[in-house]
């Protein structure tokens, strides 16, 4: 059973332009590192554009179970170089509008 991991959160202000080369570096890594990333079946990030949050932003991770969620998280956790990242993306997010959640497709 597919099932999506989302995050929404709010970028600082004068954090932009950091923020979106942070993500497009992670991106192209993924890309890269295919092995690293191979539970990961899709990754969208989206801009709110209508609704949800000013400057806010949701991020898609699309997985085929949960168990290869979890396999992805454990490996990453583990991971210097995405420690590295996660703490970058954590200087640049309104702490307080930081939210996770797992979807699974109903139809």
């Amino acid at each position: 059973m597919t099932v999506f991991m989302v995050e929404t959160y709010v970028v600082k202000p004068e954090k932009q332009g950091e923020f979106i080369a942070m993500i497009k570096k992670w991106v192209e890594g993924t890309k890269k590192n295919k092995e690293k990333y191979k539970e990961l079946k899709s990754y969208k990030l989206f801009a709110h554009m209508f609704g949800g949050s000013r400057l806010g932003y949701s991020e898609m991770w699309e997985f085929e179970n949960l168990a290869d969620l979890e396999k992805l998280l454990n490996r990453l956790m583990q991971d210097k170089e995405f420690q590295t990242i996660l703490s970058e993306f954590f200087s640049q997010v309104v702490p307080e509008t930081w939210s996770i959640n797992i979807w699974n497709p109903v139809t």
